[in-house]
């Protein structure tokens, strides 16, 4: 039997959070090790656990993983969400990519010292650029890609709550992704995820970013 996979972050979302809703998705246990000070993150960058220096790093399969996009694709592939062949896979990842701008631009939310201009500008971006590729893409179909689920449908679900808690009722205009949310909630798997007591993360709070930056030595909000 493999060892528990395990994660290694802050309590809270930032680039990993994307990890847990995959694995959770996929129905695979997993423990989790918490960056509380600087001096945890500094250990495992002098014991070379952190190939760019960098976090998030997954524990799986006897390797030790960097960069979100690579441990995305990695647990994709491991576990049947990455489509069924390369023609498949290229549109995953495109669809992939795009909802992991528009989520880093929520994510970096929390750095920025006046959130509102940027707030403004994710709502447009969302309305106008992401969602209408996404209403079209779920026309008729259950999932975006090859009538299966895949990764980009776990990502998709992500997004639409984390916009529709910075925006309410940002999907009324997109009835087929608000249909898909409603499918995709009730996967048992994910379902799961979403009951409280799970290890979903909430939306980040002050003492979360003051900890970010006290671990990452950062010593301004972003501009």
């Amino acid at each position: 039997m493999s060892e528990k996979v395990v994660l290694y972050y802050l309590n809270g979302r930032g680039k990993m959070e994307s990890i847990r809703w995959l694995l959770a998705a996929a129905g695979v246990e997993f423990d989790e090790i918490f960056l509380t000070t600087r001096d945890q993150y500094l250990k495992l960058m002098s014991d070379g656990a952190l190939m760019f220096q960098q976090v998030p790093m997954v524990e799986i399969d006897g390797m030790k993983l960097i960069q979100t996009k690579a441990i995305l694709n990695y647990i994709a592939e491991k576990y049947n969400l990455h489509g069924k062949d390369l023609k498949d896979r290229v549109m995953i990842n495109m669809y992939s990519e795009g909802l992991m701008d528009l989520m880093e631009m929520i994510v970096m939310l929390m750095f920025t010292a006046d959130p509102k201009p940027k707030l403004e500008q994710i709502e447009s971006k969302a309305k106008e650029r992401y969602l209408p590729v996404f209403e079209k893409a779920l026309t008729g179909p259950m999932y975006l890609v090859g009538g299966k689920l895949s990764c980009a449908d776990v990502q998709l679900l992500e997004c639409t709550l984390m916009l529709e808690e910075k925006f309410a009722g940002i999907l009324a205009d997109f009835p087929n992704v608000k249909s898909f949310q409603g499918r995709m909630t009730q996967i048992p798997a994910i379902s799961r995820f979403l009951q409280p007591g799970s290890k979903r993360k909430p939306q980040p709070d002050a003492e979360f970013v003051k900890t970010v930056m006290k671990i990452f030595n950062i010593t301004r909000p972003l501009q």
